[in-house]
């Protein structure tokens, strides 16, 4: 029999407001600086402000770091680095969507393990040997998990990849899953960070490395989702359905952290890499034609998606049932106004070979449940340009 493992946060804490227990956990660590590590939108939209008005009321030092890219690259953690180093802190504070929590991570790895100073050596599964500077994440999104996972993506610019790199010594120390933090997300980044949830959760699902703890994390996550999601993108203000898109993401995170995910993640690094296209949005184009390329080989788990997502199957046989999972994301997709056309955000046909080659090395494609090949990742491509 194999053996599975379950990483998981130390500690964390939900619900809107949460937030206030930020000065108390830095105290208690006996943490004395802070670099704050966010984005710029967050600071001008007053989102960052929140957080540093905590840190000044409760008289915790701290320096600001805010020049991250949506796909954050080699140079934004270099920056980063150097901005840690500079502040003399002893811990991160990461405010903001995956972007801003993984130039967290990475800092916090290569502030404890300086040989990987170079950044691309942490790709994969790299051989650190000590525990990441302390992070503490307050997700400002509902899709990446970061708060929960072992993995981080960063961009390296120079090779035009998406570097995957999965390390059980980078999990924050301490996740805030406040969703006030939330509310002010545009409706276009709420669906797609949402539909990114969707497809942490139904990868991690049908992964191959699925077993029976992660399996009800991944349902109970696609049920959550299906709930609230159209109305987290409909009514922004609406804090029961922020609420529950927090807890239904991170939920997702805490399976497919430990047991990777598949083709349809595999398919869109390339896209980020290549097009800066945002991650949310190219797995959400990508979910529902990947999931019908991979029905055969998971058929009966798909009757379990449906059943999750709400779908009336009663009278259905398998296949029909399978099918109706497909159905419905594809439908909740178009509900929260995903595009539908990658050529619409700019990629053309001449580019597919070099995206469906990417896609073939990515570290997640392995996972998937059906084996794959360029020609087939390229007809996959091809039918949502």
């Amino acid at each position: 029999m194999s053996t599975n493992r379950i990483i998981l946060n130390e500690t964390s804490y939900f619900g809107p407001g949460s937030r206030e227990v930020l000065i108390s956990e830095i105290k208690a660590r006996n943490f004395r600086k802070v670099l704050l590590v966010t984005d710029k939108d967050l600071v001008k939209f007053g989102v960052a402000g929140k957080i540093t008005a905590l840190l000044e009321k409760g008289g915790i030092g701290y320096e600001l770091f805010c020049d991250i890219k949506q796909n954050p690259t080699v140079r934004n953690v270099n920056d980063a680095l150097a901005a840690f180093e500079k502040a003399g802190a002893d811990v991160i504070v990461a405010l903001g969507g995956g972007s801003a929590i993984d130039t967290a991570k990475a800092v916090g790895i290569i502030s404890a393990n300086p040989d990987f100073r170079d950044v691309v050596s942490l790709e994969g599964v790299a051989p650190t040997t000590k525990k990441s500077t302390p992070v503490i994440a307050l997700p400002t999104t509902a899709g990446t998990a970061a708060e929960v996972t072992i993995n981080y993506v960063i961009t390296d610019e120079e090779n035009v990849k998406k570097m995957v790199c999965v390390d059980p010594k980078d999990i924050p120390v301490v996740a805030i899953v406040d969703a006030e933090l939330m509310a002010s997300m545009p409706k276009g980044l709420t669906a797609a960070t949402g539909m990114d949830a969707l497809t942490h959760a139904i990868e991690g699902y049908i992964t191959k490395g699925a077993w029976t703890l992660t399996d009800m994390f991944e349902l109970k996550a696609i049920e959550l989702i299906a709930k609230y999601l159209p109305a987290a993108v409909e009514n922004g203000g609406d804090m029961d359905a922020r609420n529950g898109m927090a807890v239904a993401q991170y939920i997702a995170g805490m399976g497919f952290s430990n047991v990777g995910l598949g083709l349809v993640h595999g398919m869109a690094h390339p896209l980020g890499a290549y097009y800066d296209i945002p991650h949310g949005v190219a797995n959400a184009m990508l979910l529902p034609v990947v999931m019908q390329y991979n029905m055969e080989s998971s058929i009966g788990k798909y009757a379990d998606i449906a059943a999750a997502l709400g779908v009336d199957t009663e009278g259905m046989d398998e296949k029909q049932k399978a099918q109706a999972a497909v159905d419905a994301v594809k439908a909740l997709a178009v509900r929260v106004g995903i595009p539908e056309k990658l050529s619409a955000l700019g990629v053309k046909e001449e580019g597919i070979p070099a995206l469906a080659k990417s896609a073939l090395a990515d570290v997640c494609t392995p996972g998937n449940p059906k084996e794959t090949c360029i020609e087939d990742i390229e007809a996959l491509y091809r039918k949502i340009l």
